[in-house]
């Protein structure tokens, strides 16, 4: 499965595209249509494949000129043949895809395609960009069969589920499971890349050897860090009062050369702000909360005029209760009187950043002791 798939089906269509942003998941299907295709049997005399890496300008005409010779041409043994233009470049909006004498050749291509393939031939491209303003896109959208696989796009609303689903799928095929802490950190580590995911959870079944449940510890020790997952993991750390692990991450990431100003805002008042949150919808619905679908229902049970402080989707079609779902173990830890000291703590320690000369380095570390102190859990908590 893609990250985003989209399939134009014509099912009797000569010619077979696969595109798209996820560059892995585009020559992972691309081969196996190939295969399929050629029924497993090719050795070179039968069926040809161009590839299609340009360069420069002058590569794309050569290119272009092999794969009409290879329709062109009938399989040395008279029997059914599947050209292949691999990993074609030229497609998109680049500054080589754009010129003149590219866009003229590509059209020369659309019109010989548009005359029909000659008897037994099918043709099957693979490209990672494609520009769809183009006429021979539009072409191939009517005439073809075409997957399009696309990189979940993390800027909008609900891109984790995209992932985790995604995750879950390479996982059973190399027999892996996730604890749940686990997948949360992979999936802001490993990102949305498909080829990204399986090496990484190629790197986990090598590492665990007989085992098969993924431990965060696991993650941790053979995933690397980037910054979104730095800042999921700051984040983490605070939650369970692990003050020395986010210190830690936190020190390591100004030596960095990292703006303090951009961790307070992009990781513990975000992290400060969704405790508040959870806290409070388990204060309204009077309720233990303990999954993302316990937040959906307890979300609509409440009357409208009582939902007006819940976070929106970027789309703005509903509310972002993700984030807050992450956050309610850990906001079991903590009292309303709490979470809410924590609040005017974290912008405190904002405005010190942006209006002080003090020192940055203590100020955060300052914040950071504070908010983990109170996140150990305590007795009176626990029956909450």
């Amino acid at each position: 499965m893609a990250a985003k798939k989209s399939d134009k089906s014509n099912a009797d269509a000569k010619i077979h595209v696969v595109v798209g942003t996820d560059e892995g998941m585009v020559r992972e299907q691309a081969l196996k249509l190939w295969r399929e295709l050629t029924k497993g049997g090719d050795e070179g005399f039968q069926h040809e494949i161009v590839e299609g890496n340009a360069v420069k300008v002058d590569d794309v005409q050569m290119i272009l000129g092999q794969l009409t010779q290879a329709m062109m041409t009938y399989s040395m043994f008279g029997d059914d043949k599947v050209v292949w233009l691999r990993g074609a470049t030229f497609f998109g909006s680049d500054r080589t895809s754009e010129s003149e004498s590219v866009l003229n050749a590509v059209i020369d291509l659309m019109q010989l395609l548009e005359k029909g393939l000659p008897e037994g031939v099918q043709l099957l491209i693979s490209a990672d960009k494609i520009d769809k303003r183009r006429a021979f896109w539009k072409f191939l959208e009517k005439t073809a069969q075409v997957q399009v696989h696309d990189l979940i796009d993390m800027g909008r609303d609900g891109w984790e589920d995209q992932v985790r689903l995604l995750v879950r799928q390479k996982a059973q095929e190399v027999e892996l499971e996730f604890e749940a802490d686990a997948m949360e950190l992979f999936i802001n580590l490993a990102g949305e890349a498909t080829q990204q995911i399986v090496n990484e959870l190629e790197k986990l079944r090598l590492y665990l050897g007989d085992r098969r449940v993924v431990a965060i510890d696991d993650v941790r020790t053979m995933v690397p860090l980037s910054r979104e997952g730095v800042v999921f993991e700051i984040g983490s750390a605070l939650q369970a009062g692990n003050s020395a692990r986010a210190i830690a991450l936190i020190d390591e990431q100004l030596e960095m050369g990292e703006s303090p100003v951009g961790i307070i805002r992009a990781s513990i008042i975000p992290t400060v702000r969704n405790l508040f949150m959870a806290r409070t919808l388990m204060e309204v619905a009077k309720t233990k909360l303990r999954s993302y679908s316990d937040v959906q229902s307890a979300v609509n049970r409440l009357p409208e005029e009582k939902r007006s402080w819940l976070p929106l989707k970027k789309s703005g079609d509903g509310y972002n209760l993700f984030p807050i779902s992450l956050c309610l173990r850990a906001a079991e830890n903590f009292t309303m009187e709490q979470v809410e000291i924590l609040l005017h703590a974290a912008a405190k320690a904002d405005r010190l950043l942006v209006s002080t000369g003090l020192d940055e380095r203590m100020i955060l570390h300052r914040l950071i002791t504070e908010i983990a102190t109170m996140a150990k859990p305590q007795k009176n908590l626990q029956r909450a």
